[in-house]
């Protein structure tokens, strides 16, 4: 029984069982004479390894993870698009998934429309090229745990150190300096009751965190573009 189960669940296409978990299916992969790309959608909550509530539409981490190697072993895919509107989530899941983006191995463009906001910040530059709508926007600001922690010292270096992993990866993949995103994390005037920084299309563009205001056909054709670069590049070789 479990393997005559198992057999008609091996029949069922990836975008129907992702679509049992919440996600309308969409073509993932854009065929085109200039190069095939492949789309991923980072959505909602990102989830990591605690389960969230039914009624919240996320990301998880488990498919989205397994399709980055997909995509960098197949020789047929020749670039990835990322499109983001999420509010952030589980930091270590969206580490894990940013820096598999950032080392992937092929063309990258991210897209953020509506919001990239907390860890979606690193999910958002981890791509060679970043698009930002004008309408979207982008919050900076220090990690939150939630739960009763005890001996504070200890866990203020926990955090601290967390919060670097973060803003190291954030340097690293865009023309921000350590200063000016410390100054935007910790301001206290923009967001009510909390310390942060919310940032619109132009205005992370500006502060150099996303490289261009954009939409989908200038996010495809800057793809198409790394691609036949690339190609050129190995022909060389």
């Amino acid at each position: 029984m479990c393997d005559k189960e198992n057999e008609n669940n091996a029949k069922i296409p990836q975008t129907e069982t992702i679509n049992e978990f919440g996600q309308n299916p969409m073509p993932q992969r854009i065929k085109n004479p200039r190069g095939t790309i492949h789309c991923i959608q980072i959505i909602g909550q990102i989830e990591g390894h605690m389960v969230l509530p039914q009624n919240n539409k996320t990301t998880k981490y488990e498919h989205i993870i397994p399709q980055l190697a997909f995509i960098s072993d197949n020789p047929e895919i020749d670039g990835l698009l990322v499109i983001l509107n999420t509010v952030g989530g589980d930091v270590e899941a969206g580490l894990a998934i940013a820096e598999m983006i950032s080392t992937l191995g092929k063309p990258t463009v991210s897209l953020v429309l509506g919001g990239g906001h907390s860890i979606g910040v690193p999910l958002a530059v981890a791509a060679q090229y970043s698009y930002i709508a004008p309408s979207a926007s982008m919050t900076l600001h220090p990690i939150r745990m939630n739960g009763t922690f005890i001996g504070v010292p200890q866990t203020y270096e926990y955090l601290d150190k967390i919060q670097e992993r973060i803003n190291d990866f954030i340097i690293r993949n865009t023309g921000i300096s350590k200063l000016r995103l410390k100054e935007l994390m910790m301001d206290t005037e923009q967001l009510a009751r909390d310390i942060g920084t919310m940032l619109n299309g132009k205005e992370a563009v500006a502060e150099k965190l996303i490289s261009e205001i954009g939409g989908l056909d200038k996010a495809i054709n800057k793809l198409y573009e790394l691609i036949s670069s690339g190609k050129k590049d190995e022909k060389k070789d």
